[in-house]
């Protein structure tokens, strides 16, 4: 009798080498200007505008990683060398990155920055700093005007963002300084202005440009103590992107003093009030300063950036993200498989070694995605795809090896010793006997694997690995409840797809196991 692999494990191994193979592009090459942005409306923008402006100056097309996520993972992104700029504020390079405890000088910013192979340049002319809002009926009954005011009122309830809530420069540091004793909760910026429309908060944290300010009639308290610095934007950016991308560099150069508060508000009130896509946002910008007058800049007629419902679901982007999807999904669940099956299979005879595998294993399952993914970032130095697919294979282990223990465990004793009467090694026993009685339940943890992986795979576009997520990512950062959906539907739609090929396949192996000679 001649030994041969399981063919779920040749099947594995052949898919994973031809999706690895052929579902990412290449990486950008080291001509190709990288700029990234953080995931609020305004960063998408900037972005786009620095972009577009580099553009005619690089060899190759500037690559956009949009939607990083927090201050934390963006900056990481800058620092290993995986993006080369992108949009930051004065406040948050002194208060949160450089950990300074007053604001700092751009000149003083940047001698603390040069060490680390960095630099803070090109002030765009505008300031978007934090602050705190309340309803305007709210405010005017209460005779609430000032954040001092605010901190007399502890029955309101505040909803802040997440970041908010942890910067140094902000809620620790202003309930302190302002004796506030109200506990926040914690809300995503794009959903808060949604929650205190709906009564559901009374107060929340906003940027200054913030278009649905105005648009929600909200009243802006001020800050009396002076606690918010100024939060000028400016160019962060690696120290050789000046001599590497030089004709480049010198373009964005000239964005120094070109945006001012209104033209910021007024372009984010395009994206998140009229639903017009960034980059035709960033183009009006520049074509108006450089003398132009776009209808939709102008303000004349439609606005011809915006999309429709069915325009966001199949739109240009759909064959990129399904198949930079797809490809996440069976990377992470074949390369799962390939490590968990053996490992379980190994662990199998050692009860006490089982229990601690399965239970590390399972210790990964409680781990937050986001904080998984932040902790890979520090230690691989890289975002994108990589860190990304190492997350959602640690995910994908646990059904696969719980699944693989516990169908090898069903394996009867009688067809163990009948395969030692044989003559069968130990490993033969396992590879003929053993393995194939047990593929229906290894089966079920591949499809509950999968299932999993979909599911997650949206986390991947917070650190540039594309997919459906992109899409729940702006769609968030924006309030955009059709692009929330147009992201959402194809991901429901690929995890119906693989539950109805699993099983497919399932009932196949029922047909041929009924069908074999008793």
């Amino acid at each position: 009798m001649t030994p041969r692999r399981p063919a779920l494990i040749t099947c594995i191994a052949a898919l994973l080498a031809l999706v690895s193979s052929l579902a990412f592009a290449a990486p950008p090459a080291n001509d190709t200007l990288r700029i990234g942005s953080k995931r609020f409306t305004e960063s998408y923008i900037l972005a786009q505008v620095l972009a577009q402006t580099a553009a005619p100056h690089t060899p190759t097309p500037p690559s956009v990683l949009q939607g990083l996520g927090n201050t934390a993972i963006v900056y990481e992104a800058l620092r290993s060398g995986s993006i080369d700029l992108y949009p930051e504020y004065v406040g948050t390079i002194s208060l949160e990155i450089l950990k300074s405890k007053t604001p700092m000088t751009l000149q003083a910013m940047n001698a603390a920055l040069a060490p680390l192979g960095l630099g803070a340049a090109v002030p765009l002319g505008f300031n978007d700093g934090y602050a705190l809002a309340m309803r305007e009926d709210n405010a005017q009954r209460l005779g609430i005007t000032t954040l001092t005011d605010l901190a007399k009122h502890p029955a309101l309830k505040l909803g802040l963002s997440n970041e908010f809530i942890g910067r140094a420069d902000g809620w620790q540091g202003l309930a302190q300084q302002y004796g506030t004793p109200q506990t926040p909760v914690a809300l995503d910026h794009g959903l808060a202005y949604d929650a205190i429309a709906q009564k559901q908060v009374d107060v929340i944290d906003i940027y200054t440009t913030d278009a649905k300010i105005g648009h929600l009639g909200l009243r802006v308290l001020t800050d009396d103590k002076a606690y918010f610095p100024r939060y000028d934007a400016v160019l962060l950016y690696r120290l050789d992107v000046p001599q590497r991308f030089p004709k480049a560099w010198a373009a964005l150069q000239k964005l120094e003093g070109s945006i001012n508060e209104t033209a910021m508000i007024a372009m984010n009130a395009r994206a998140e009030l009229k639903g017009v896509a960034f980059d035709v946002i960033a183009r009006d910008h520049l074509v108006a300063k450089a003398g132009g007058t776009p209808a939709a800049a102008a303000g004349t007629g439609a606005d011809t950036g915006q999309r429709g419902f069915w325009a966001k679901l199949f739109g240009p982007d759909l064959a990129r993200l399904t198949r930079q999807h797809l490809a996440l999904t069976l990377i992470s669940v074949g390369g799962a498989a390939l490590l968990g099956i053996p490992l379980a299979v190994w662990v199998f005879p050692h009860p006490r070694l089982r229990a601690v595998v399965l239970g590390a294993t399972g210790l990964l399952q409680t781990v937050p995605s986001l904080a998984l993914l932040a902790m890979l970032i520090s230690v691989l130095g890289l975002i994108g795809t990589v860190p990304a697919l190492m997350a959602l294979m640690l995910y994908a282990l646990l059904p696969i090896m719980r699944n693989t223990v516990t169908g090898l465990g069903e394996v009867s004793s009688g067809l163990r010793l009948a395969g030692q009467a044989l003559g069968m090694t130990a490993g033969q026993r396992m590879r003929l006997v053993e393995l194939p009685l047990a593929l229906p339940t290894i089966l079920a943890g591949l499809r509950t694997a999968t299932s999993i992986a979909i599911g997650t795979a949206t986390i991947a576009a917070f650190i540039g690995a594309g997919g459906f997520g992109e899409r729940i990512v702006t769609g968030l950062a924006l309030n955009d409840g059709q692009l929330l959906l147009a992201g959402a539907l194809p991901a429901t739609l690929l995890a119906l797809l693989s539950e109805a090929l699993f099983e497919g396949v399932e009932h196949w192996l029922r047909r041929r196991q009924g069908a074999s000679p008793g």
